[in-house]
């Protein structure tokens, strides 16, 4: 069994959970997730099942969209609802000072990632750390929000939906919101509605699938590699290509633009990615 599984995660189950439960169906331990969400979130988790692994680092690396729901006039440990309030406070801004602050996010802003997260640092994982009371000083990150498309205002709750490039913590925005506001700020709810060409529209519940219809809901890898334009070599490349040859014909080389990626193809059958360098053509990902 080889394909994407396009899972929409629920509630209070962590990513791990989820991973386990497909792998379970779909009887093998060849089994990946593409980009963690917490417990308390939802929404989309493409799921990548046998051959499909190999792609797992391309697909995480997609834009994504949320939408989400913040309170204001409360800070948590954990920058959500689920973790200690530290501080409250009764004094809130207008809506319109909201709206204008959510704005002010909008485009590359260097982001502080939340001690309760999985990154490592020297080994250790943040929240391992943040579990035993211990907070150290994380490194900025670059990360681009696209859009902010604010849904619904009702104080002191606002809903929103957010265009963001990987890397970007949710729950690091609403904090930061609440945090320029200057009465503070808790991610409420957060659903992942899009990452890449996965949305929430044709995504699936583990309460939907079985052992039985797992493998018909699977997108297969060429598709889910759809983002990367096709391109079909003929037969004479076939052993250059699937043995990692540098392929250096400049006439042939005017096809590609210069660091892209491509779906490759010997006659029409799918075998893998491969990507231009300045003097040169390659398999980057072989897949058969």
């Amino acid at each position: 069994m080889n394909g994407v599984l396009n899972l929409n995660k629920e509630k209070y189950i962590s990513s791990f959970g989820a991973v386990a439960k497909v792998r379970k169906l779909a009887n093998t331990k060849k089994v990946g997730h593409t980009g963690t969400l917490d417990p308390l979130a939802t929404g989309v988790l493409p799921i990548c099942i046998g051959k499909a692994t190999k792609i797992a680092d391309y697909i995480m690396e997609d834009n994504k969209t949320y939408k989400t729901t913040l309170k204001l006039g409360f800070t948590s440990d954990t920058y959500d609802k689920e973790g200690t309030i530290i501080k409250t406070s009764d004094i809130l801004p207008n809506s319109e000072d909201v709206i204008e602050c959510i704005n002010t996010f909008i485009g590359e802003i260097h982001q502080i990632p939340p001690m309760y997260s999985a990154i490592k640092v020297n080994g250790k994982k943040l929240y391992e750390l943040a579990r035993q009371g211990i907070e150290i000083e994380r490194k900025s990150r670059l990360i681009n929000i696209y859009n902010i498309e604010i849904l619904k205002i009702d104080l002191p709750y606002v809903e929103f939906a957010v265009d963001c490039s990987k890397g970007t913590y949710i729950r690091s925005l609403c904090y930061d919101i609440g945090n320029k506001l200057g009465c503070g700020a808790i991610m409420w709810e957060l659903q992942r509605t899009k990452t890449g060409s996965f949305s929430i529209e044709n995504s699936n519940l583990l309460n939907e699938l079985d052992t039985e219809n797992i493998e018909e809901h699977l997108i297969s890898i060429e598709d889910a590699l759809s983002k990367f334009h096709k391109f079909n070599f003929d037969k004479r490349y076939e052993n250059a290509l699937l043995n990692g040859v540098k392929i250096r014909d400049e006439n042939l080389l005017l096809n590609f633009k210069e660091n892209n990626l491509y779906r490759i193809y010997i006659d029409n059958l799918f075998i893998g990615i491969g990507r231009k360098n300045k003097e040169y053509f390659s398999i980057v990902k072989l897949l058969i």
